[in-house]
């Protein structure tokens, strides 16, 4: 098996721009999603089967191109699909639509969940793995941007936004600390195989973890929550993960890692758009000192890395919506 990741060949700027387009758009689109999903389904199962229908899906299509033996992964290899299932589709997007619908908008789970990248760099230094002073600066600036969005930032002025939103900071910092240990478990080479067995097993994980919590798997949804369902399946999972993978091995990965700051913006602009959320100044300020901060700690991660060939983790921190 050969990795897309680990090849980069020049493609049309359009192709790229459409990829890149994609990526943006649906990765940010994902919160309003769950959002619209969580207000009528509950959120562990509705997350859990969205990932089983989009793993079946993608390993389809994987199965249709390159034969079903391509699937076929080791013990060894199933495990870390295990363990990345259970830190990005369960503790990572199961708990943000958790937190989704205990009332935290789909703009600023976004944000929070933006801060990513940053506690990807605090378990580094945990190792003694020092960073550049500059992406030091981004982190606490990063921070205190968090400090703002938990503490100040709710789309209803009666209600405390706390509580939803510490449960988004939980769930980042699950992608996060699953995207950091990633390079240390064995995998497949194959980035759309991992994808497939690791939709699969967290799905299959959320699912149970909602059953055993009291959720239920209703069909009786109304159109518009299938719609959004649907969507994230389709789309969240399968074609916007598919853009980025294509991205990879035809675009400079400092372009790449743009989606990072991007869908933020973007979910904050649907969310207004769409569901009417307000748009705070605790929003506005602290949202913009966690982008900006964001940049700066991708921007400064992707010099290092020209520099020290390691992966640091911090690029795939917010990815596989």
């Amino acid at each position: 098996m050969t990795d897309p990741r680990t090849t980069r060949s020049s493609a049309p700027w359009v192709a790229v721009a459409v990829a890149l387009g994609i990526v943006y758009v649906v990765w940010g689109s994902t919160y309003l999603g769950i959002r619209i999903v969580t207000e009528d389904a509950d959120p562990l199962t509705a997350m859990g089967t969205r990932y089983i229908a989009a793993g079946l899906l993608l390993g389809a299509i994987v199965a249709a191109r390159r034969g079903f033996r391509w699937l076929r992964v080791t013990r060894h290899q199933l495990l870390g699909c295990a363990f990345l299932g259970l830190m990005l589709p369960l503790l990572g997007n199961g708990v943000v639509a958790v937190g989704e619908s205990k009332g935290a908008t789909s703009g600023t789970a976004a944000l929070l969940i933006a801060v990513a990248p940053l506690a990807i760099v605090v378990f580094r230094l945990l190792e003694r793995d020092v960073p550049r002073l500059q992406t030091l600066l981004g982190v606490l600036s990063g921070f205190a941007g968090l400090t703002v969005l938990v503490l100040l930032g709710s789309d209803d002025p009666h209600g405390s936004p706390l509580g939803p939103s510490l449960i988004v900071v939980f769930a980042g910092t699950c992608w996060a600390l699953g995207s950091y240990l990633q390079p240390r478990v064995w995998l497949p080479d194959d980035a759309f195989v991992v994808t497939v067995w690791e939709m699969l097993l967290g799905g299959v994980m959320a699912t149970v973890a909602g059953l055993l919590a009291g959720e239920t798997i209703r069909v009786d949804h109304d159109l518009r929550t299938w719609t959004a369902w649907g969507y994230l399946v389709v789309f969240g999972s399968v074609v916007a993960f598919s853009a980025y993978v294509w991205l990879l091995a035809h675009a400079p990965i400092s372009l790449v890692a743009t989606y990072a700051y991007i869908n933020p913006v973007v979910a904050v602009v649907l969310g207004f758009l769409v569901l009417d959320e307000r748009i705070t100044t605790a929003t506005v300020v602290g949202g913009g000192i966690v982008v900006a901060s964001v940049a700066i700690v991708i921007t400064s991660e992707r010099r290092r890395a020209e520099e020290v060939v390691p992966d640091t983790g911090a690029e795939r921190a917010v990815a596989e919506r």
